[in-house]
């Protein structure tokens, strides 16, 4: 028996033994240092002594009292009357929602004096209160069945003998208290990681210890850190992890090339941007008597991480690599994701290669896709692609002579087949996106939008290409599958949009109940140019249904596309790994029945879990990015600048600058007159001037305030 598993029995021991003294009926309630001395524990042992107590206190065995007491936990019944179960979600004020288990229920407003000592995403029972007219349901939480968060990221703030964290999630409302010496050593200022021991009462505070010090609050990086901390960001690979991927990377092996299609021959270059080091995908063309002979060649991931290992196990885990500011928290381990299964230039590579053969009009009128071996020529840049294909740089056409007819026709190809997307709907709302530059101190310097080029449409054309040629085939064939799926819109939201839409003098019709994406793809043809383009953009795209993966083929709306998947990334999403798995079993004939009940059985969870970690991923990238938005502005207070509206709701205006930044001006910063929501026209009106504020407008604004806690920005105008 290991050391560890023995240690762990003996703690089991003692729970058990402290647990039946708490509960024997001739104890009263006890205080820590009573139950050491019936059990004569030495004070050498105190700390392991409260660690079981913590313990039993999680899992809801045992109670605490207002007196600091333990005591035998009350066995409650189950309550008459209308009750609820669901999830507490804390507000910063102190009220909060339930969000019932039943679907299509709406959430439970809990007043802040219901809330009873539940804390952000506990599960919880309410009692759901007689409805009040013209008002939301309202609730009374009366119990806590489990504690949904674990450990807290956040601020330490010291005191001679104890501290306490105040936590960086708004929602979680309540400090944690951390006696001195649970606490690491940690000063005020530190950003930690601590764990709950104790969750307190309804007049008690949360109690716990520090399990890890980030770093000073203003130490560079350490604010991006608690961010990927607070949301669950796993940051370092385990140390099994770790050892697997230096066992499996070393390097490709000749054996390894036996069965596939030998391609290192094939003229073929990697495009993407200049500071990318996970390069998995590589593109080759050809042209033969009018057809475009299109290879998109994808790294094997699969050959080095195999199912179920412990490779595999964390990258499922993750779901996904995350690109926040400052830094990438891959999926799998950097031997990997930078070295053996990076297409780097100029080194032989193990991949999975779509080649299409695609028609002057963009149809694909042949595929295959095969386990190959291959050898970039060249690793291209957007930059350079761009520069070569639009400015027509003479030096860079000089120095990339021998295969700038390629890409020059690559570049007539992905024309042809964005024209041919375009023509069945494909929505393209092409959205610019915040590119920060940040000092070696990590603050930022710069902002500015970054609007997509021929380069990088370039090789998007041929990515959604090769996704939905693989997504058909495997359709077709009726093997289990992982699709991407987005679904039809909620036409309740579309609705309002499109009414806002035709009071702004446009058209905006559609044929059915539901809308295509050919007519919203008619809508935006129609306000391309005008000011309030971008600002209907969004609207629309906020009106739609995020998109998925699921196991059912049933297409996606937003790229009108009645098959398609995720193939090629398999560096850095799970989806794409899993589907290669799949391929190279059709390959080589073990997609038996067997293994078709076990794909039918397992990708479900699959699916689940890495729509999940989507999700996380590109809200951890969100508020990282606003962070950094919040901070550069912060630097620029009692400066002018000319933006336009980009919201307009009953609480004031947003208005976006040309960099990106986004701030409110409050309607209690409006002073010229009292100004009014009109919900259905999208605009504020001044009471007595009449005076309008609609989405587009442009504005002069001042920066006013920032706060860095709550990520908003403050405007007012000028």
């Amino acid at each position: 028996m290991s050391k560890k598993t023995e240690n762990r029995k003996n703690f089991e021991k003692r729970k058990k033994l402290i647990y039946e003294l708490i509960c024997t009926k001739e104890y009263r309630p006890m205080k820590t240092k009573e139950i050491a001395a019936l059990l004569e524990v030495p004070k050498t042992q105190r700390v392991v002594l409260q660690q079981v107590l913590d313990e039993l206190l999680n899992e809801g065995k045992i109670a605490f009292n207002k007196k600091g007491q333990y005591k035998k936990k009350k066995l409650q019944r189950e309550p008459r009357g209308l009750y609820k179960t669901g999830t507490f979600i804390g507000h910063q004020k102190g009220f909060g929602f339930v969000e019932l288990e039943e679907e299509d229920v709406d959430d439970l407003f809990i007043p802040a004096d219901q809330v009873h000592g539940a804390l952000h995403m506990d599960q919880v029972q309410v009692k759901v209160n007689p409805k009040k007219d013209g008002k939301r349901l309202e609730g009374s939480i009366t119990k806590i069945l489990d504690h949904g968060i674990r450990e807290v990221v956040g601020t330490f703030q010291k005191s001679r003998n104890f501290g306490f964290v105040v936590v960086d999630n708004s929602k979680f409302t309540k400090d944690l208290f951390v006696p001195k010496e649970l606490s690491m050593d940690a000063e005020s200022g530190d950003k930690v990681v601590a764990v709950i021991t104790n969750y307190g009462t309804e007049k008690q505070n949360p109690q716990g210890k520090i399990r890890e010090v980030l770093g000073g609050e203003n130490d560079p990086g350490t604010d991006i850190l608690a961010i990927a901390r607070s949301s669950g960001l796993p940051m370092d690979f385990p140390e099994k992890v770790l050892e697997q991927a230096e066992r499996v990377g070393q390097g490709v092996m000749e054996s390894d090339f036996q069965g596939r299609m030998d391609l290192r021959d094939m003229d073929m270059v990697t495009i993407d941007g200049e500071d990318a080091k996970d390069l998995d995908d590589a593109v080759s063309l050809t042209v033969e008597d009018g057809m475009y002979h299109l290879g998109v060649h994808i790294a094997d991931v699969a050959n080095y991480v195999q199912d179920h290992s412990a490779l595999d196990r964390e990258a499922l885990k993750r779901g996904t690599s995350v690109y926040l500011v400052d830094r990438v928290i891959p999926m799998l381990p950097k031997v990997l994701s930078n070295g053996i299964c990076s297409l780097n230039a100029g080194e032989e590579r193990l991949a999975l290669s779509c080649l299409m053969t695609v028609d002057q009009n963009g149809n694909v009128v042949d595929a295959k896709v095969t386990e190959s071996v291959i050898n970039v020529n060249r690793r291209m840049s957007y930059n350079q692609i761009q520069k070569i294909l639009v400015d027509e740089d003479a030096a860079l056409i000089e120095e990339h002579k021998a295969l700038v007819p390629m890409f020059r026709e690559m570049h007539t190809l992905s024309h042809i087949i964005r024209k041919k997307r375009h023509h069945r709907g494909a929505i393209d709302f092409d959205f610019p996106e915040s590119k920060i530059i940040l000092n070696e101190l990590g603050k930022p310097v710069e902002i500015r939008a970054q609007e997509a080029n021929e380069a990088t449409r370039l090789i998007e054309d041929f990515m959604l290409l090769a996704n939905e040629t693989v997504a058909q085939e495997f359709c077709e064939k009726e093997i289990p599958f992982l699709y991407r799926i987005h679904e039809n819109p909620d036409m309740e939201k579309m609705e309002s949009v499109l009414t806002y839409i035709r009071a702004q003098g446009q058209k905006a019709d559609k044929k059915k109940q539901e809308i295509s994406p050919k007519e919203i793809q008619t809508v935006l043809s129609a306000i391309e140019g005008l000011p309030t383009e971008p600002l209907i953009s969004r609207l629309l795209l906020r009106s739609m249904k995020q998109a998925r993966y699921s196991t059912e083929c049933v297409g996606h709306f937003g790229l009108a596309a009645k098959y398609y998947c995720h193939f090629t990334s398999p560096i850095r999403r799970y989806p794409d790994l899993q589907i290669h798995r799949i391929i190279k079993d059709t390959l080589r004939g073990r997609m038996n029945g067997a293994k078709k009940v076990y794909y039918e059985e397992f990708l479900d969870e699959v699916a689940t879990q890495s729509s999940a970690m989507e999700r996380r991923a590109e809200e951890v990238e969100r508020e990282t990015v606003k962070l950094k938005k919040v901070e550069y502005m912060e630097g620029h207070l009692g400066e002018e600048f000319a933006g336009v509206i980009s919201g307009v709701t009953a609480w004031g205006i947003y208005v976006e600058l040309p960099n990106t930044v986004e701030g409110l001006v409050h309607m209690s910063n409006m002073h010229d007159d009292y100004y009014v929501y009109d919900e259905e026209k999208y605009h504020l009106v001044g009471e007595r001037t009449q005076k309008t504020y609609g989405l587009g407008d442009a504005v002069t604004v001042v920066a006013d305030s920032v706060d860095c806690a709550m990520k908003t920005i403050d405007f007012r105008l000028r």
